[in-house]
């Protein structure tokens, strides 16, 4: 295989025996929507989706000073995190610029006391992450492992999704809290459980050997049956995600965006012991900030019906006074959506006379804040 055609998940022939629409994402083929992308986002509101997240970078991180070298190479204090627990974090740059948001699994110990822990990137950011972590394991009694091939992320969400998977496990889900992760079978097949999301909604991330994914895409499609699941691409997940007012790496956050500026300061603890990289410059962003508030990220709602997308300019009074990062049809709210990095005097919610360059033409937008759905507990 050539190095320029994408990679294939484990499940690539059966989600074209599904009829799927794949795009290349980030040097993967992947599932964009089966059929309606609007379908699909209302049955995880409402009811279940499905999802091949497969192509997320995982990385292993074990060893005596595994919890040091997280510490030094992460901006969160991953030594607070207990096993069967996960954080969500950055990796920042020496200059304090975010090169990717994490999550970070802490597992059962591997025995003689030595941590073991799962750090999954994005798969735009991956080998860039595992470039970095291996380079700042300089020094420290601990092993970083590529384990990209080694694993298969499917993942459920939605309202149904605890009782759909139930039928599939005797793991109790119900003691399962969010941000954390447990070994269990499902399906008669090995798996980490996991209970993160990226919709807004419920739901679980099941890690699994590539070999046994396509069987446990068919069991879950099975159990889900009755209860209205439906296999979803990642046009909806990124409608979902834009709902709940989560970050996308490359629209809200980048390498020249620190994550002060973009509104993720809580990320960072200084209070951890050691030295971490970018501490510094973080430092520096956080005091910056607290003198000179940085544009914050606020959520737009249209009046009309133009959809705002990246890149748009935000105006008020004829001058510029944002952007746009992502922006898309909801079909939640009915309306365009969009979120925004926009200056202080413009960002709380009700301002008025915001609007959007859509084009030319200046559309009017209700300024709210974020997110612009949340799930009833």
């Amino acid at each position: 295989m050539s190095s320029t055609e994408p990679r294939r998940t484990a499940l690539d022939a059966l989600h074209r025996s599904l009829g799927a629409t794949m795009t290349d994402f980030a040097g993967w083929d992947m599932p964009l929507r089966y059929g309606s992308e609007r379908d699909e986002h209302n049955a995880v509101r409402t009811r279940a989706g499905l999802f091949d997240l497969s192509h997320m970078g995982e990385i292993t991180v074990t060893g005596p000073q595994a919890t040091q070298l997280l510490d030094h190479a992460l901006v969160g204090n991953i030594g607070t995190v207990k096993p069967g627990r996960a954080r969500y974090t950055m990796i920042c740059r020496e200059d304090g610029g975010i090169l990717d948001d994490l999550i970070v699994y802490r597992l059962e110990d591997t025995g003689a006391g030595s941590p073991h822990y799962m750090v999954v990137a994005n798969a735009s950011n991956a080998q860039v992450v595992l470039d970095a972590l291996v380079e700042r394991s300089a020094g420290f009694d601990a092993e970083v492992r590529d384990d990209r091939d080694a694993y298969a992320l499917l993942a459920v969400q939605g309202p149904e999704s605890p009782g759909i998977l139930q039928s599939l496990t005797d793991a109790d889900l119900d003691g399962l809290k969010y941000y954390a992760g447990l070994p269990g079978t499902v399906a008669g097949v090995p798996a980490l459980i996991a209970r993160t999301g990226y919709t807004g909604e419920d739901g679980f991330e099941l890690f699994v050997k590539p070999e046994h994914a396509v069987g446990l895409w068919q069991a879950l499609t099975g159990a889900g049956e009755g209860a209205g699941l439906v296999p979803c691409g990642l046009s909806c997940r990124d409608t979902l995600r834009l709902e709940a007012g989560m970050p996308l790496y490359g629209n809200e956050l980048s390498t020249s965006l620190t994550p002060f500026d973009a509104g993720f300061g809580r990320v960072v603890k200084f209070e951890k012991e050691g030295d971490f990289v970018g501490r510094a410059a973080l430092a520096e962003a956080a005091a910056r900030a607290e003198r000179t508030p940085p544009r914050a990220l606020v959520g737009l709602v249209a009046e009309g019906r133009r959809v705002p997308r990246a890149g748009y300019a935000v105006v008020a009074g004829g001058e510029v006074i944002g952007e746009v990062t992502s922006g898309a049809p909801s079909p939640t709210l009915g309306r365009p959506i969009a979120m925004a990095y926009v200056d202080v005097a413009h960002a709380a919610p009700g301002t008025e006379g915001v609007g959007v360059d859509v084009r030319g033409s200046h559309e009017p937008y209700e300024v709210v804040a974020l997110p612009f759905y949340k799930r009833q507990k």
